[in-house]
Order: C-alpha cells, then structure tokens, then sequence
C-alpha cells in the first residue's frame, strides 16, 4: 500500500466545496481544512504510486478553484505510525 500526503491552497471561500469533492475519491483516507500557508490537507492511499500520480494528475490538481498543490512522500525507513 503506497501513501502520499498532498497540501492544496485554493481559492478563498472554496475549501468546503474541494474538499466535498475530495471526499468523494476512495483513495482519499483523510480529508481536512487547515489553518495556515495551505488551505488543505489529504492523506491518499492506493495499491501503487502509478495510481496516486494519476489520482492527483488527472482529478486531484484539476479540481476547479485548485490553485497549487504540494506532494509529500513519507521517509518510511525514518519510522512514526
């Protein structure tokens, strides 16, 4: 199981509305509005990276009022949970 963390900035007053959106993908296993530089938070994951490159090609970074996003990749050798 592959997972990406993506920060979205959007629009002013649209983040209800994307992440209404986002909600909607099953790839998408967290969803939150945040405070601060970004406006987005999303956790995504899927059986491989190929599937989640596409997912944020094709819907995510496509999604109307999306204005950037960021993509993180966790450092799995560098532990958490």
């Amino acid at each position: 199981m592959e997972t990406l963390y993506i920060l979205i900035n959007c629009d002013l007053g649209s983040e209800v509305e994307i992440i209404n959106e986002l909600a909607k993908i099953p790839e998408v296993k967290e969803v939150r509005g945040t405070y601060g530089i970004y406006d987005i938070f999303v956790k995504l994951q899927a059986d491989s990276s190929s599937i989640l490159e596409s997912l944020i090609t094709h819907k995510i970074r496509r999604l109307p009022k999306v204005r950037s996003t960021v993509t993180l990749t966790p450092i799995l050798s560098q532990g958490g949970r």
